[in-house]
């Protein structure tokens, strides 16, 4: 009879433990499965918005360009591919954002030039323009370009709303012109075209005005 009593024990006992690991493993399940969902929503969360994305490629030298962020600041991040030495992505931070990208040899040696075009936050929508030049294939350096203050000609009467395009191996910059007392939706000057260059400076390569016209 003793030796019953103490066969119960002990099986009352294992199951009390069995019951323990049961219900300490059903705990930690339920660990797992929330730990697993944090982990496929966190880096949603933490995601930024994509405003521009584009790859370009010309002589097997390829850029993938993106700009992300909300608001008035965002960051461009440029990546280039088939560089013989430094293919190293560049980071940027940007009080606006990117509107386009294109590529092209601008100064015939072999090799390409890639440009972002981006517009400022606000209401003043004033054009700027990054761009690399790519160095015989090994690296990537940046292009200068100037401010539009820095020629009287050109900078008279403006007040942003830019558009930027390539033709041929000319940069192209277009925009409404503004006269005295013109409200901003309203300009009535016309529009001015100013066509850029690219030319080797002592530092760096650099857009230097080649043309400026209007109609």
């Amino acid at each position: 009879m003793k030796q019953l009593k103490t066969t119960t024990i002990a099986l009352v006992g294992a199951l009390t433990i069995i019951a323990c690991k049961n219900e300490q493993g059903k705990i930690n399940k339920e660990q797992i499965e929330n730990n697993k969902v944090l982990s496929i929503e966190n880096p949603i969360q933490n995601e930024q918005k994509i405003i521009f994305q584009k790859t370009l490629t010309l002589q097997n030298i390829t850029f993938d360009v993106s700009n992300t962020g909300e608001g008035s600041i965002s960051q461009l991040t440029i990546e280039p591919k088939g560089l013989e030495i430094d293919n190293e992505k560049i980071t940027l931070e940007l009080e606006g954002q990117v509107t386009n990208a294109e590529i092209e040899d601008l100064n015939s040696d072999g090799f390409p030039e890639i440009l972002i075009y981006t517009i400022s936050a606000g209401s003043g929508s004033y054009g700027d323009v990054i761009g690399y030049s790519v160095n015989n294939g090994k690296s990537i350096s940046q292009i200068y370009f100037p401010e539009i203050s820095e020629n009287k000609e050109a900078g008279s009467g403006y007040m942003g709303h830019d558009e930027f395009t390539i033709i041929e191996t000319t940069l192209v910059r277009r925009f409404p012109v503004y006269k005295d007392g013109d409200t901003y939706n309203n300009p009535t000057g016309g529009t001015r075209q100013i066509e850029y260059k690219l030319k080797d400076g002592e530092a760096s390569r650099l857009f230097v005005i080649d043309e400026i016209g209007e109609y």
